[in-house]
């Protein structure tokens, strides 16, 4: 009785996952695999516990398929020839991409003419300190926003980085 109503919740655990992740668009048969093989590892534990650990891993596997299979809007800003791609990552871990669209000859130049960046000046450059309305300080929360170009940290500041048409520059909010 214990072991049937065991395996009644553990399907139960995965019937939900499976109806959740095609809910929100994830590929179903990763998912499918995915929750197949918790629930056949758990089943033949027969643990109590297991049951308990099953619900983490679903979670966590819909969870990462969700955020990987989610489209993000791109939101086309400014005007002129050049366009390139911008994206924002949050503290949060929320994503936003901007198409930008400039005749700025720098990235920091673009991204300040459209609104997107704001910061202070240093001797070093522009200092980012705001993102799309996103204000970090590393004095105040030990966080700061950090530069990429086409996914790796940038060797330049924003404002002395050229454009390069049809790359993805990120800004991100980093410890």
């Amino acid at each position: 009785m214990k072991q049937n109503l065991f395996k009644k919740t553990v399907l139960s655990v995965a019937l939900a996952v499976v109806v959740s992740a095609s809910l929100t668009g994830c590929n179903k048969e990763v998912s499918k695999q995915a929750v197949e093989s918790i629930v056949e590892s758990a089943v033949e534990s027969e643990a109590e516990s297991a049951v308990e650990s099953v619900a983490e891993s679903v979670v966590e596997s819909v969870a990462d398929e969700v955020k990987d299979g989610a489209e993000v809007e791109t939101v086309q800003v400014g005007e002129g020839s050049v366009k390139f791609l911008f994206e924002v990552v949050t503290a949060d871990g929320t994503e936003k991409m901007f198409e930008v669209s400039t005749d700025e000859k720098t990235v920091g130049a673009a991204l300040t003419k459209v609104e997107l960046i704001s910061g202070d000046e240093s001797e070093y450059g522009l200092y980012v300190k705001t993102v799309d309305g996103e204000t970090v300080d590393y004095d105040t929360d030990g966080a700061y926003w950090a530069f990429y170009v086409d996914g790796e940290y940038a060797q330049t500041g924003v404002d002395s980085t050229d454009i390069t048409e049809g790359a993805t520059y990120s800004f991100k909010v980093e410890k």
